[in-house]
């Protein structure tokens, strides 16, 4: 038998082909957005709402989305100055509350009554008043 090849990896693959290429920029370590401490706070949060302890802090209701659970963990850590991106600001157009008039509801209908006996009426005829435009200043 002759020479034994090395098996084929993707790793393999990817190392040789960006050491084929010299001015292509290698991969980059980024700076973590999350502390450790951060990450154990949200961790913990998961892991109540998962168990069904894990509680809101305004009403007391239990938490079962995962989103509002990742989101009392960074708050959480938040509090006690781990490392966490800043907060997303609400915007002042969703806080302010528009003044609305009271609406008029419709009043509901009677359901209709069996007479005894029907009465005969005559109907009247109402004489149509002219419409005045509405002038808009």
């Amino acid at each position: 038998m002759g020479d034994l090849l090395p098996p084929l990896s993707l790793s393999n693959i990817w190392h040789d082909l960006f050491a084929a290429l010299p001015n292509q920029k290698k991969f980059t370590i980024m700076a973590t957005k999350y502390s450790e401490g951060t990450r154990d706070k949200v961790e913990k949060a998961m892991h109540e709402r998962k168990h069904g302890t894990l509680k809101s802090g305004g009403s007391g209701k239990t938490v079962t989305s995962k989103k509002q659970a990742i989101a009392i963990g960074l708050s959480e850590a938040r509090a006690e100055g781990k490392k966490v991106p800043p907060a997303k600001k609400v915007s002042s157009k969703s806080t302010t509350k528009k003044s609305t008039t009271p609406k008029k509801t419709a009043a509901k209908k009677s359901a209709p009554t069996k007479k005894s006996a029907p009465s005969k009426k005559t109907a009247t005829k109402k004489s149509a008043a002219p419409k005045k435009a509405a002038s808009k200043k």
